[in-house]
Formats: C-alpha cells, sequence, structure tokens
C-alpha cells in the first residue's frame, strides 16, 4: 500500500470511528438490535481500516491519529445534534487535538 493509500485509509477508519461512536445513545447499552448491530459493523470496519493502514504506517502515529478522529468528530457531531456543550474552553480543547493530530501526520516519517 502506498503512503497516500495508507493516509486514505487511516481517514476512512478514523470516520468509521465517529460513525459508530455517534451511534452509541441509540443502542441503549446494546439493547437494541439495529443501532447495536450499526456500531458493531462499523467498528469492525474501523478497526479493519486502522490495521491496514498499519501496515504502511507507524503503529503509534496512526493509532493517535485515528483517536484523534475519533474523539474531535464525535464532540463534533455531540456538539451540532445532541445540544452538547460548544464552550470556548471545549472549542479550544479540541483544536489542540486537531494540531496533534496534523503534528504527527506532517511531522512522521513517509511510509
Amino acid at each position: 500500500m502506498t503512503a497516500s493509500w495508507a493516509w486514505m485509509t487511516l481517514l476512512a477508519a478514523g470516520i468509521c470511528e465517529v460513525m459508530y461512536a455517534s451511534a452509541i445513545p441509540r443502542t441503549q447499552g446494546f439493547t437494541r438490535l439495529w443501532p447495536s448491530l450499526y456500531c458493531i459493523f462499523f467498528i469492525a470496519l474501523s478497526m479493519y481500516l486502522l490495521a491496514l493502514a498499519a501496515r504502511s504506517l507507524p503503529i503509534g502515529t496512526a493509532y493517535a491519529i485515528w483517536v484523534g478522529i475519533g474523539a474531535v468528530g464525535t464532540a463534533i457531531y455531540g456538539i451540532a445534534y445532541l445540544n452538547e456543550p460548544a464552550s470556548m474552553a471545549r472549542l479550544v480543547c479540541l483544536s489542540l487535538i486537531i494540531g496533534g493530530v496534523a503534528g504527527l501526520k506532517f511531522l512522521s516519517p513517509s511510509a
């Protein structure tokens, strides 16, 4: 896998992370079938894509970026759709995560 494909695969893995994490409240503790199956599908797909990306990228970098995409994406989803607070302090903290993820990507040795 080329470095570009590895990064795109990692981005897709992070998006899958957001997809399942944002659906967790609808599972009601994994007691509702369809939301639970949705979560399980995207958990498995996210892990699979992360594993593919980790074939070409350093695992520490790949994992940190994957978690960062998931954390920021899920927090933004919560703010936009679940009426979670969007305080300045929270937004600053999210921007720090974004800066860390970007730094890991751009300062990472080419795969």
